[in-house]
């Protein structure tokens, strides 16, 4: 991964390859951004001017190279846009972390960089360090022609001397966070062939191992025994049986608890409910909500949150097969209740279901599970906001307000109760589907169903933003992007500081 410092030094002085300068629109035309005062002044003050010429419009998204004039020891010069110039002077942490992952991509090949963007407080500071290990990303595992320009390798956030002590504890916690959305990023682009429920299970038992957390690993048989009947019923039609993982981590000072619920299906073909073409090519990153579980639970542990966490990981493969779950077919999940399966690819629900009675026995002060579950939630907000819901409004209102201090988008969705007769079945106490209008809301009222009385939960559901079609944009590359990973150290936090319950 692309490494990461912070600096006093003047953006003149540095031997760099390239120094990263704001640019927005003002008024009057272009302004450079605080933190590009050094570079302008090689420029004799032209900046603005020169970048004019070229036709730069300071919109986010731009990136335009300079030659580096003769009072810089950088080669060249990249600006890049900030969109409108605010009145106030200050720019918001989204603006920063996208024009900073603008510029890391723009840099690739590069091997060391300047981010002399605004980064006069902590916060700025975290979101341009954020913003630039984001936008480096790269994922190259099955790269083999050697086709394609290396991340920069080095970033420097330019900042004031005064507060250094708490700019550089933003830019340690940018790293962590960087890190991690890139480990979940890394496991959601890997293909199913490599990835499946025992390989995911390895990967978290190695993690465990370096970071001290507790991992236990229920098989196929451990899960028959325990009568996980939703994990089981999803992964039996698969050649590789299905998992359910726990990564713990605790802290003794905790005064909270959180569990943190996953859906893993690490391929969907949909079972023999089968998708059909056009639906099924992305499914490698039906598992993104298991890893985010996972990469913010080791997060937790290694910015030493007094909070204690754990992950529930619910893996399965869903594949048709003489051996899979066929429509019709009821299943007994874990705690007893049964379930009528209607449609074998209404599979996520099933899963986490399942899981999140388990981590209900360990009576944490909430449970939130993440998944992406549902095509009709994608239809409601687009590609790149998730939902939220609850069985508390104002636990649904907290995770929100969470979800915009962390710099992710997000809306409140309701739990309709008249929505939940359409799951009624005459053979079980539960089908798996209900209304196809508000499919999104369905689901949520499905997985309420098996949240034990007295437990504060909330649903995320990121089917829309949790795997990227389109070209990359600001920090966020095509492919897996590490949705949700930000809001559940945000979650963690709140409550370890006792403001989340």
């Amino acid at each position: 991964m692309t490494a990461l410092s912070v600096s006093t030094s003047s953006a003149a002085s540095l031997r760099v390859d390239a120094v990263v300068v704001g640019v927005a629109k003002g008024d009057k035309g272009l302004v450079p951004a605080p933190g590009a005062e050094t570079v302008a002044e090689a420029f004799d003050g032209r900046l603005a001017e020169i970048l004019d010429t070229l036709g730069v419009s300071g919109a986010e998204g731009e990136a335009v190279k300079l030659p580096a004039p003769a009072g810089l020891k950088a080669g060249f010069v990249l600006a890049v846009g900030l969109g409108d110039a605010p009145a106030d002077g200050g720019y918001g942490a989204e603006t920063l972390r996208r024009a900073a992952g603008v510029a890391a991509r723009t840099l690739a090949g590069s091997r060391k960089a300047a981010l002399a963007l605004p980064a006069a407080t902590p916060a700025e500071v975290e979101a341009v360090a954020l913003g630039g290990l984001l936008g480096a990303y790269a994922f190259t595992a099955y790269r083999t022609n050697g086709n394609g320009k290396a991340p920069v390798a080095e970033l420097t956030v330019l900042a004031p001397r005064k507060g250094q002590k708490e700019a550089k504890a933003a830019a340690e916690r940018a790293t962590v966070l960087a890190e991690e959305m890139n480990r979940t990023r890394d496991l959601v682009n890997t293909p199913s062939n490599d990835l499946n429920p025992k390989s995911f299970a390895a990967a978290v038992q190695a993690a465990g191992k370096e970071y001290g957390l507790k991992v236990e690993v229920l098989d196929e048989k451990a899960l028959a025994k325990g009568s996980y009947g939703g994990i089981l019923g999803v992964g039996q039609g698969s050649a590789t049986p299905p998992r359910l993982v726990k990564i713990a981590y605790t802290h003794p000072k905790a005064r909270a608890s959180l569990a943190f619920v996953g859906k893993g299906i690490t391929y969907d073909s949909g079972g023999i409910s089968l998708k059909p073409a056009g639906h099924n090519e992305t499914m490698k990153c039906d598992m993104s909500g298991a890893a985010a579980v996972f990469a913010s639970v080791v997060a937790a542990s290694r910015l030493g949150l007094e909070v204690n966490v754990t992950g529930w990981l619910a893996l399965a493969e869903n594949m048709p097969s003489g051996s899979a779950t066929r429509p019709g077919d009821v299943l007994r999940m874990y705690g007893g209740k049964t379930v009528e399966v209607l449609n074998t690819d209404a599979e996520g629900r099933l899963v986490l279901a399942d899981a999140i009675v388990r981590a209900g026995e360990e009576n944490p002060d909430a449970i939130v599970d993440v998944a992406t579950l549902t095509g009709a939630m994608m239809l409601a907000l687009g590609n790149r906001t998730f939902g939220i819901m609850a069985n508390e409004d104002d636990f649904r209102d907290r995770i929100f307000d969470a979800t915009r201090r962390a710099g992710e988008q997000a809306w409140p969705m309701p739990l309709p109760a008249e929505l939940r007769k359409g799951m009624d079945s005459s053979v079980a106490d539960i089908a798996n589907m209900g209304e196809r209008m508000g499919g999104g809301l369905v689901a949520g009222l499905f997985l309420k169903e098996f949240v034990a009385d007295g437990i504060t939960w909330a649903h995320l559901d990121i089917a829309g933003p949790a795997f990227h079609e389109g070209q990359p944009y600001g920090y966020t590359p095509k492919g897996g992007t590490g949705s949700a990973v930000r809001t559940l150290v945000q979650l963690a936090e709140d409550a370890a500081a006792g403001e989340l319950l």
